[in-house]
């Protein structure tokens, strides 16, 4: 760093009109690394559609399949318990060949293991089901 001692002459009352920018550099720098910091927080490399949530009325249709899952995994059609997987499969491949096909609707226990949930959707899928629908409550209001 250089220091200004004053003129070789002794005249001491010259106006230095320079302007020291280190503590500009110093701030601009500063602002640099924050802004290097944080753009990367803000852009992500993958872009994806996120879902929007939305509480939409549905009317139940008395040929509506309601499939509940309690909170130890048992799967039940309606009110009847089914022994297994297997059992729902056969029975949605009889409702899938319906025309119109029927909406099956999942009701899932909120402490219900999501393997439980995934076996019901799972059932669907290899039954050929084309709507598949899950019954949620809202939340508390206030």
């Amino acid at each position: 760093m250089a220091m200004n001692v004053g003129s070789a002459d002794g005249d001491e009352d010259q106006v230095v009109s320079a302007i020291n920018t280190t503590p500009l550099v110093d701030v601009m720098l500063v602002l640099l690394i924050i802004f290097l910091i944080t753009i990367p927080v803000v852009n992500t490399s993958i872009q994806v559609q996120l879902p929007k949530e939305t509480i939409e009325v549905r009317e139940s249709k008395p040929e509506n399949i309601v499939i509940s899952v309690d909170t130890k995994g048992g799967i039940y059609w309606n009110d009847l318990k089914m022994p297994n997987t297997q059992a729902l499969v056969d029975r949605l491949k009889v409702v899938a060949t319906k025309n119109p096909q029927p909406e099956v609707h999942i009701r899932g226990d909120l402490a219900a293991q999501y393997d439980s949930v995934g076996r019901v959707i799972y059932a669907c899928q290899r039954a050929g089901i084309v709507k598949v629908a899950f019954i949620t409550e809202p939340p508390p209001r206030g």
